[in-house]
């Protein structure tokens, strides 16, 4: 996976088996609303975001800064502060809705289930503490009696799994690379094999070398804990090369939810035709294309879809209704008016 491919938005080769496919969702995601209250108002960050997630599978959540991403991952951990407030919805783990468990049921939930690893591995980690005895305080906090001995080995055993060289136990995050701290935070937040791992934007303080070591260090990761992946970002190349299916964001929501191979070959909401569009091409040196105009305030949204303003095949209908996310094609999901003329003609 070379550099040129991550910026041209290519997709990796189709594997000979993908054991998501037919398999049981782990997590359910239906009608999550996330707000934040200020002086102005609320601020509607996640509008009604639906989705599901397969065991084994690797689902990216990818669209412009604002469109609610990282509120998205922030809430499954139930780690929304004031002033955001969660308001409604289910995020079933195993038909667990996670959402509705006790501070106390969540923090033993966190690590053991589900985990995340955030966009800034130097903020996630303790500065005054060293790499081992911040892996030995997640166990011990989840109730594992740890030994001396029996936790020096499966330290071990953790880092050599991310990449990292058994001394850096002993180091804190001062002494390591960019690189080396986002293995350590993949190796806390795997340490005791989740069901589903939420990345949220891992590399986007990295250069592109380490950006390809890590992602195929978590690829790796996923496939051999056999667990589920949230991606989170805004670059479509990165998603190409990583996910199996894509949704995409647009001011709270989710506009399109589809394989990414599909994605990438046939776009179907305007917006998702628009962020492809915008990706660097071979085929069209020094032509750089950007999305007109600027993404809605999500204080106050306009009227109808949230993209009408930009879009370029804007319909009077866009600008009163808002759509529906349905299956408009066969494993795909987009929420446009102009599928909705589409039926009506058919």
């Amino acid at each position: 996976m070379s550099d040129t491919s991550l910026r041209m938005g290519q997709t990796r080769p189709e594997p000979a088996a993908r054991p998501w496919e037919g398999a049981e969702i782990v997590l359910g995601v239906r009608d999550l609303r996330v707000s934040y209250y200020t002086p102005r108002g609320p601020v509607r960050a996640v509008n009604g975001v639906s989705f599901t997630l397969r065991r084994g599978e690797a689902f990216g959540l990818v669209g412009e800064s604002g469109s609610g991403k990282s509120t998205i991952a922030l809430s499954l951990l139930q780690l929304i502060k004031p002033p955001g407030r969660i308001e409604g919805g289910q995020a079933l783990l195993d038909g667990k809705d996670i959402l509705s468990l006790s501070e106390e049921e969540m923090r033993r939930l966190r690590l053991a289930e589900i985990a995340l690893i955030t966009q800034g591995a130097m903020n996630s980690l303790n500065p005054v503490m060293r790499i081992r005895d911040q892996i030995i305080d997640a166990w011990r906090d989840h109730g594992e009696p740890v030994n001396c001995r029996e936790a020096e080995d499966r330290i071990r055993d953790l880092l050599r799994w991310v990449g990292l060289r058994p001394e850096v136990a002993r180091m804190y995050p001062h002494e390591l690379s960019g690189g080396m701290k986002q293995r350590a935070v993949i190796a806390i937040a795997i340490s005791m094999r989740p069901k589903v791992i939420i990345a949220d934007e891992p590399t986007s303080a990295l250069d592109v070398v380490v950006q390809r070591q890590i992602m195929q260090t978590l690829r790796r990761i996923q496939r051999e804990l056999g667990a589920a992946v949230i991606l989170i970002g805004h670059d479509m190349g990165l998603m190409a090369q990583f996910v199996d299916r894509l949704g995409v964001m647009y001011a709270g929501k989710v506009v399109e939810v589809s394989p990414v191979r599909d994605i990438f070959k046939d776009p179907l909401h305007p917006y998702t035709q628009l962020l492809i569009a915008s990706l660097p091409s071979l085929a069209r040196k020094g032509q750089l294309q950007g999305i007109p105009g600027l993404p809605p305030s999500l204080l106050s949204p306009p009227p109808g879809c949230p993209f009408h303003p930009r879009c370029p095949f804007v319909m009077d209908r866009c600008r009163v209704a808002v759509p529906l996310l349905e299956l408009k094609r066969p494993n795909r999901l987009v929420a446009c008016h102009l599928y909705e003329r589409d039926e009506e003609q058919a």
